[in-house]
């Protein structure tokens, strides 16, 4: 991990030139009162100018060749093709993939589950957004199935998402994932009636190893209980949202 309390470089086994970075709360930004102080999302209710201020200095922190590819995130599975053509400015999809160089991914999070995902090459990458809809519905394998090799040929970290002692779901939601797999129930703990503890990173585990990638990373965060990071859960509506980015470097 990195030192610098800014920024959490992720620990997994990518090829060197698969580069990834995690923003904090304590990063370079300009945000003020709850969205204090490197908030991302230009959809939580912060002033426009700073989040722009804060993402224009994300390029500038981490040294990357152009502005990172945002997303519209709609808890959906749609994939946007990054490869240099003319594109939305942020495209309506729930993941992004590129196997060009110099086009950094971004995801947006304040507890949904970020995963980032690379071929055990360093060919191409890939990064999606994965609340539970989103995941229930398949938006890690939709990521998985962009990249040019298959799932065993791939690995992935999984980044800061709410953790399953903060997560507590209705009944709807593990009915949804025990419908296709039984074995869920192992990530699910009940409290009271009709309500269940949910580890939101080991439901991802399971849906990749499912798929066949046995190099998963990652995870261990809760984001409800540390406060280097935004989380929705704690802080309501005016909660900022953090970055997840993955780039290939030339």
């Amino acid at each position: 991990m990195s030192a610098d309390p800014a920024w959490i470089t992720p620990d997994w086994p990518a090829p060197r030139h698969v580069r990834a970075a995690v923003s904090t709360r304590q990063g370079p930004g300009v945000s003020e009162g709850a969205y204090a102080r490197f908030n991302l999302g230009s959809r939580c209710g912060d002033v426009p100018e700073a989040v722009a201020a804060n993402r224009a200095a994300v390029q500038l922190a981490l040294g990357l060749p152009r502005t990172p590819h945002w997303l519209r995130q709609v808890h959906g599975v749609d994939v946007a093709d990054i490869d240099g053509s003319g594109h939305d400015e942020e495209p309506r999809a729930d993941a992004a993939a590129t196997g060009r160089v110099g086009e950094p991914l971004a995801i947006l999070t304040a507890d949904c589950l970020p995963v980032l995902l690379c071929t055990r090459d360093g060919a191409a990458i890939a990064a999606a957004h994965a609340g539970w809809r989103g995941l229930q519905a398949g938006v890690l394998e939709a990521a998985l199935a962009s990249l040019p090799v298959p799932p065993a040929q791939a690995m992935a970290w999984l980044g800061p998402c709410i953790g399953a002692p903060s997560y507590e779901v209705g009944e709807e939601v593990r009915e949804a994932f025990l419908g296709a797999d039984a074995g869920a129930a192992g990530c699910f703990v009940a409290t009271r009636p009709g309500h269940w503890l949910c580890d939101l990173a080991a439901l991802a585990r399971r849906r990749l190893q499912a798929v066949g990638i046995g190099s998963v990373h990652g995870g261990g965060f809760d984001t409800r209980t540390d406060p280097r990071f935004y989380s929705y859960r704690r802080d309501g509506e005016h909660s900022g949202r953090f970055a997840s980015l993955i780039w290939l470097e030339g």
